[in-house]
């Protein structure tokens, strides 16, 4: 294929070229960097959704979407450089906390395009719990050994790997939180102030204590939160700062009294609002933004 003249067909062997567009294009490296979770797209319009997001104001965003969709990194990389919108963030689909071949094979997959797209880190979440009894330590214990096996799979690519804690899955309370991060050495962790709130640990003594394995913070508010029978959670999710069930300002003094320097990212609320795509999504998102930024970030 001829290259057609001004296009960057030819940026994809050429990583010093594709820094140049980025940074006439707008995009920097992560420093602290308040991104958007991308958790509602499905099939976007990934240059028009982009390009909205830049313009609602945020620095990067969390990508999701499955790799079929996404292409190969050297076609991504031109997407997000045309809209100055870095991928900051991949994740997972799937657990650590299943060894079976076709998870890991899966995972090691997104985890080598994390890396090629030089996110700051790939997030994964704990699977379900047993069905009929309680979570055991044991099981607990063997959860954070897989976490374990991929964070060493990743460091040989360059890459840091980040859990994300998370109500209603394997890991769900404050004693299993810190018995999880006890039995880590190179996985890092994401906080979501929220969960950790719905847990009853204060986010902002969580953000302290846990300060030396931190390398992302999610920020989700929710407006009640009720629990069945069987003690899962049902919190009603709005975009950050509608409900302010939790306290944000004091969430941003607390990463700057620590030194945190990443990348926090906002979630919107849901449900989805009826008809919305993810250009109308990432409009309507300039509300949490300027929120957001009204208290430091």
């Amino acid at each position: 294929m001829v290259p057609r003249p001004g296009s960057d067909i030819n940026l994809v062997s050429n990583p010093q070229a594709i820094a140049g567009v980025e940074a006439e294009r707008g995009i920097t490296s992560m420093g602290l960097s308040i991104c958007y979770s991308t958790l509602r797209w499905r099939n976007p319009d990934l240059p028009a959704a982009l390009a909205a997001l830049k313009e609602a104001g945020w620095d990067g965003w969390e990508g999701r979407l499955s790799l079929d969709w996404l292409g190969p990194p050297s076609r991504l990389r031109r997407v997000c450089a045309d809209a100055g919108m870095p991928m900051a963030v991949y994740t997972a689909a799937g657990t650590p906390d299943h060894r079976d071949r076709e998870t890991v094979e899966r995972n090691r997959r997104r985890m080598e395009f994390a890396a090629e797209m030089g996110a700051d880190c790939f997030m994964f979440m704990n699977g379900g719990k047993p069905e009929g009894r309680e979570v055991t330590d044991d099981e607990v214990r063997a959860a954070a050994d897989g976490a374990e096996a991929w964070a060493e799979y990743a460091a040989g690519l360059g890459l840091e790997i980040s859990y994300h804690i998370h109500t209603n899955c394997l890991v769900d309370s404050i004693d299993h939180w810190k018995l999880y991060m006890s039995r880590v050495k190179k996985t890092g962790l994401c906080i979501d102030v929220s969960h950790a709130k719905l847990w009853g640990y204060d986010p902002v003594a969580s953000l302290r204590d846990f300060r030396s394995q931190l390398n992302y913070v999610h920020l989700q508010d929710y407006s009640s939160c009720t629990r069945d029978e069987e003690g899962r959670y049902h919190p009603q999710w709005v975009s950050v700062g509608e409900a302010r069930g939790v306290d944000f300002p004091a969430v941003r003094r607390t990463l700057g009294e620590i030194g945190f320097d990443r990348v926090v990212t906002c979630c919107p609320g849901e449900p989805a609002h009826e008809g919305e795509d993810p250009v109308s999504e990432s409009r309507r998102s300039t509300a949490m933004r300027e929120y957001v930024r009204s208290i430091g970030f």
